[in-house]
C-alpha cells in the first residue's frame, strides 16, 4: 500500500480525496494537512510515500511549501487543484502528476500508474528548483506568522526546536537550519546558529579563538572557533 499524506486548506477536498484514494485500494491515507506547516511536520515524523498538494493555500502555496521540505525526506508530490495554469509549472518542479478538482477516478488511475512506476523503480522525489526563501513561517499560539527573512537576527536551534529572532521578538518555525543555510542569505557561525549579517553591530573576540556576535538590537550570539574565519571573510576584515 502506498501511503499518502493529503494537504488541502478546505475540509471538503480532503475528505472527498481521502475517500477516493481509499477506495483505490492502492492506497493508505496516512494524513491529511490543512497547512503547510502541519504537513511539514507531518512529513518529518510520518514519512509518507506521497503527497497529494493544494497549490493554492492561504500564507503559503503549493510550490513555496515543497522548497521548505529536505529532499532527503520529500515525498512524491502530485498536485491537486482547481485550475489548470498552474500544470506546466507543476511538472517542472518535477511532480509526478497534475490533477484536476474534482478528482476524477479513470484520470486517477493514470496517476497511480505512474505513482508506482516511480516508486518500483527506486527513484528518489526531487524539486527541480529551490526558490530562496523570502518569508519564514512561524507558529503563534493559533495563528501562523511570516517573517521576512531581512528581518531575522538569527536563527536557533535547540531543545525546543528552531526559533527565528528579530526585534519583535523570537518565533517557533518547523523549518531546519539546513533549509536556512542552503535557501536564504543566513550565514552559519555555529552549529546552532545562523546569523543575518546585515544585523550585525560588533564582533568580540575572546582569547580562546572564539567569540561572539552582538546584533542591533544588543542580543549575543556564539562564533565556534570552527566559523570564525568563514565569519571573517564573509565580513571582509
Amino acid at each position: 500500500m502506498i501511503r499518502a499524506l493529503i494537504v488541502d486548506d478546505e475540509f471538503h477536498a480532503r475528505e472527498e480525496l481521502g475517500a477516493i484514494l481509499a477506495e483505490t485500494g492502492e492506497f493508505t491515507v496516512a494524513g491529511k494537512c490543512a497547512n503547510a506547516l502541519d504537513a511539514m511536520k507531518f512529513i518529518r515524523k510520518e514519512r509518507p510515500d506521497v503527497v497529494f498538494l493544494d497549490i493554492q493555500m492561504p500564507v503559503i502555496d503549493g510550490f513555496e511549501f515543497l522548497g521548505m521540505i529536505e529532499e532527503e525526506i520529500l515525498p512524491h508530490v502530485v498536485f491537486v487543484t482547481a485550475y489548470d495554469t498552474y500544470a506546466l509549472k507543476a511538472f517542472d518542479e518535477n511532480a509526478v502528476d497534475y490533477l484536476l478538482k474534482p478528482v476524477e477516478k479513470d484520470r486517477l488511475s493514470k496517476t497511480i500508474v505512474r505513482l508506482k512506476k516511480n516508486i518500483d523503480d527506486g527513484r528518489r522525489p526531487a524539486v527541480a528548483s529551490s526558490p530562496e526563501i523570502k518569508r519564514v513561517p512561524c507558529i503563534v499560539c493559533n495563528r501562523i506568522k511570516l517573517v521576512n527573512v531581512s528581518d531575522i537576527e538569527y536563527v536557533r536551534s535547540g531543545q525546543a526546536g528552531i526559533h527565528v529572532v528579530c526585534p519583535s521578538g523570537e518565533f517557533y518555525t518547523e523549518l531546519t537550519l539546513k533549509i536556512f543555510e542552503s535557501r536564504t542569505d543566513l550565514v552559519r557561525c555555529h552549529k546552532q546558529y545562523l546569523v543575518n549579517l546585515n544585523q550585525v553591530d560588533e564582533i568580540i573576540f575572546h582569547d580562546s579563538s572564539q567569540a561572539e556576535i552582538k546584533t542591533k538590537t544588543s542580543r549575543r550570539i556564539p562564533v565556534s572557533r570552527r566559523y570564525l574565519k568563514l565569519l571573517k571573510e564573509q565580513l571582509a576584515f
